[in-house]
């Protein structure tokens, strides 16, 4: 199959492409696309004379080539009109009746220069597929967002995401606007699907089935919680798709040298004791450090509960019922991953029995509360 991708170098291009390129090298398994695949892309900087090899034997047209953020209004109407216009031509000289999809846009519905331009183009290719019979796909996108998209230009999320990532300011002047959102990989999951031949289409046009609405204050909001999560190690609710997917696109805005970030170790003769995770509703994880012959715990819970996962080393997890005096014992090491649950009820200690510090991850099921730690002294 023969792909003709405009605007190849763009955000939408862009990952539409890494995707294709998953399927035809067989990584990307939940396709039904064949591996047989070739990409025409074309671009601004793409010599013009391929656009007519390209469009005599495309088999499938993504049309994602369009003007947003002109030096002159003019070029609106001759990037996001005219060159459609050269695009249908050159197909209908060749006799090429493949479909088209069209990135168009929401504002296409609005009175303004690129709304007018975006309208003009939809009305062509709407022409085109009446006069050629060829099927013709107009998606009307709202905010798109997600990795590789170019901040400080016509994506208010990739530039929040980016100046909050590298200590720059931003501006909202108006926290209570609604904004509509897709996710790109959600983008290109409908457009594959779309070269699939089952787009997602209602009446005139097509969209992708999945869209957020969130507050600008809301998203700014998040976007902070997720800089801010390097210090108070709180994991974002990753259970909601749009924190989810938000989350993922800020990261990818990170200065490529603060990629890291440190951990406070509470250090004394025994070893280390680091929290590395928390979570409003999952708990904290941490890392526990063990010297040799060093015996750690001691105490036992009302509620709290715990698992224990040594990585590194070898030990030994005693276990007493608080009231009786028979102490059962699992012996540990980081040669056999195994996770010990620590009930409540039962005092508790870990033993370092080896000759290198014992690394054990540690998962507690609250984050500490200092005012009722529910945490009491007790040898095992």
């Amino acid at each position: 199959m023969n792909i003709l991708i405009t605007g190849a170098n763009g955000f939408i291009g862009k990952n539409l492409i890494a995707e294709l390129n998953n399927i035809k090298e067989g990584k990307a398994k939940t396709y039904r696309l064949m591996t047989d695949l070739t990409f025409f892309e074309f671009d601004t900087d793409t010599d013009p004379a391929l656009l007519d090899g390209y469009s005599k034997v495309a088999n499938f047209v993504f049309h994602l080539a369009g003007v947003n953020r002109p030096k002159d209004q003019a070029e609106f109407m001759e990037g996001n009109f005219g060159f459609t216009s050269l695009l249908l031509d050159t197909l209908k000289k060749h006799g090429n009746n493949c479909p088209v999809m069209l990135a168009s846009s929401i504002q296409a519905e609005l009175d303004n220069p690129y709304g007018v331009s975006k309208k003009a183009g939809e009305e062509l290719l709407l022409n085109y597929g009446k006069e050629t019979g060829a099927e013709v796909l107009i998606y009307r996108f709202p905010n798109v967002f997600g990795k590789w998209c170019r901040p400080n230009y016509n994506s208010a999320v990739a530039t929040f995401c980016h100046n909050i990532a590298h200590d720059l300011p931003i501006q909202v002047n108006d926290r209570s606007i609604v904004m509509t959102l897709v996710y790109i990989d959600d983008v290109v999951k409908e457009l594959i699907s779309a070269l699939e031949g089952n787009p997602y289409k209602e009446d005139t046009f097509c969209k992708v089935s999945i869209e957020h609405q969130c507050t600008l204050g809301e998203i700014v909001d998040l976007i902070y919680s997720f800089k801010e999560s390097r210090k108070n190690l709180l994991v974002p609710d990753l259970s909601d798709a749009f924190t989810k997917k938000l989350y993922s696109t800020y990261l990818s805005y990170l200065p490529e040298n603060h990629f890291s970030y440190q951990l406070k170790m509470n250090t004394d003769e025994r070893g280390s004791f680091t929290e590395f995770l928390r979570s409003p509703d999952r708990g904290q994880v941490s890392i526990n450090i063990s010297k040799p012959g060093i015996t750690k715990g001691q105490h036992w819970h009302h509620s709290k509960n715990e698992k224990f996962l040594v990585v590194s080393g070898k030990g030994v997890i005693r276990f007493r019922k608080i009231n009786e005096e028979k102490v059962h014992e699992y012996f540990v090491s980081g040669d056999k991953l195994e996770v010990v649950d620590i009930p409540v009820g039962y005092t508790h200690n870990i033993e370092n029995l080896g000759k290198t510090d014992m690394v054990t991850v540690m998962w507690v099921n609250e984050v500490f509360d200092p005012e009722h730690p529910d945490t009491f002294f007790l040898p095992v």
